[in-house]
């Protein structure tokens, strides 16, 4: 995954004024800007892994800013920073529950709105990095033979080598090659850092989906050629 050197920050707001207003002062910084009338017009757009942040206003003239949240809740990228003349208790709580970044009161001071942009810009660029690594993690564990899966899933669970042979019907000397092939294509160099890399692979696939088992777990009850 490339991580684009200059910032987006897109703008959804139903008024042209605002949109106009919010541009100018966006470029102005040094970042790119882009603009959007409505949730739908945005949603239309292509995604783009590019850091930056959302300004949003929560009345939008279709989906509401609420709605387009939910819609978008996958793009780690893009931090969202809500814009409304009142804030009720309800809207800004739903808000915060769904993740949002930031709010912004209209009329809201230049200087305020650059510097929660400034903080979302660099709460995107951890998220982008952090998604950078954990695929090339995901990268490496697919780049495993199926027994070399297995013999992984058992090493993190502590298991001795001679187990893990009795375990899966082979010799303890392939354990020991498949082990060694496993922690060089995992760029481990300890049973700590695997286990490390272990547990950012199960709580990764958690995190998408709670009922679906781990898939180094899961390697374990897998029939490998033999």
């Amino acid at each position: 995954m490339t991580i684009l050197a200059t910032p987006v920050v897109t703008v959804v707001d139903g008024d042209a004024g605002v949109r106009k207003a919010l541009v100018s002062l966006i470029r102005s910084a040094g970042w790119m800007a882009r603009a959007f009338a409505s949730a739908r017009e945005f949603l239309a757009c292509p995604r783009t892994l590019i850091p930056g942040c959302l300004v949003v206003d929560v009345a939008l003239p279709d989906l509401d800013g609420l709605e387009l949240q939910r819609r978008i809740a996958d793009r780690v990228e893009m931090p969202i920073i809500f814009t409304a003349r009142i804030f009720d208790v309800s809207t800004t709580v739903r808000a915060m529950k769904a993740g949002a970044f930031e709010f912004m009161t209209k009329p809201f001071r230049n200087a305020a709105m650059l510097s929660a942009i400034r903080a979302g810009i660099e709460h995107s660029h951890v998220a982008l990095s952090r998604e950078a690594d954990l695929l090339s993690l995901h990268e490496r564990f697919e780049s495993l033979s199926c027994r070399e899966r297995q013999v992984m899933a058992l090493v993190v669970q502590g298991r001795m080598n001679k187990v893990i042979a009795a375990e899966l019907g082979i010799s303890e000397i392939t354990v020991k090659a498949h082990r060694g092939k496993l922690m060089l294509k995992m760029r481990t160099r300890s049973l700590a850092e695997l286990v490390i890399v272990a547990t950012r692979l199960a709580y990764t696939n958690a995190s998408i989906n709670t009922n679906v088992q781990s898939p180094l777990i899961a390697s374990v009850h897998t029939v490998c050629p033999s």
